[in-house]
């Protein structure tokens, strides 16, 4: 088989977003949820990417989390029943309805007011008043300040902890060099300086929704 063959092999075959964001589907309470951020606008997580922070919430047993970018509460409902009852999710977004309605998700699900808190306001000047080493996962969606949250977001992981951006191609933009608006550049930016930083992150970036980093925080002696 030469390579155009191969190549025509693979685009042959099945739609494989379509599949992955299907293989795992979101409850109807998640439905809910989302159909509610659609109408204002909100972005939330799709289930692809939703179900691989609820596996990596789980495969590190993470009893904290902090969000930046709260959406609807979607990313939430897959998170927070793989935490701990004793475990606090924090989500953090600048639009007073967004925490509304995510604070309306989790009651639906019958989550405990107790296990999460929501936080209105300016993302980069909340992230900045974390404690040091204490997180065990941060989860970065919004182009906005993303430069001082990822740089906060590592002081503030306890080392082995794991940082994911969502979004973190933009649907494809940040792969494009012709793409030059605010946004596809901040995360861009982002991108770049997290592969660089070889002696603070482990990073890899993955094709999955609209692109996801996942970088875990090096301990200095690594």
């Amino acid at each position: 088989m030469d390579g155009t063959t191969l190549i025509s092999a693979f685009s042959d075959r099945g739609d494989m977003r379509a599949y992955s964001n299907s293989y795992l589907p979101e409850s109807e309470i998640m439905q809910r949820a989302r159909q509610r951020g659609v109408e204002i606008a909100a972005y939330d997580t799709v289930p692809a990417v939703g179900s691989l922070l609820r596996y990596l919430t789980s495969l590190i047993g993470a009893t904290s989390i902090v969000e930046v970018g709260t959406g609807s509460g979607v990313s939430g409902l897959w998170i927070i029943p793989a935490m701990s009852e004793k475990s606090l999710f924090t989500s953090i977004d600048h639009e007073v309805e967004n925490a509304r309605l995510a604070r309306q998700a989790f009651d639906e699900a019958g989550i405990s007011q107790s296990r999460y808190r929501l936080i209105t306001g300016n993302s980069s000047e909340i992230v900045a008043k974390l404690a040091d080493n204490l997180y065990d996962m941060f989860i970065l969606r919004n182009g906005r300040d993303l430069y001082e949250n990822v740089e906060n977001a590592h002081r503030s992981l306890r080392p082995g902890g794991i940082m994911v951006i969502d979004r973190a191609l933009v649907g494809g933009k940040v792969a494009d060099p012709t793409q030059r608006d605010e946004e596809t550049v901040s995360f861009r930016d982002a991108v770049k300086l997290i592969r660089e930083a070889r002696e603070l992150w482990l990073p890899t970036l993955l094709p999955v929704g609209d692109g996801v980093l996942v970088a875990t925080k090096l301990s200095l002696s690594e």
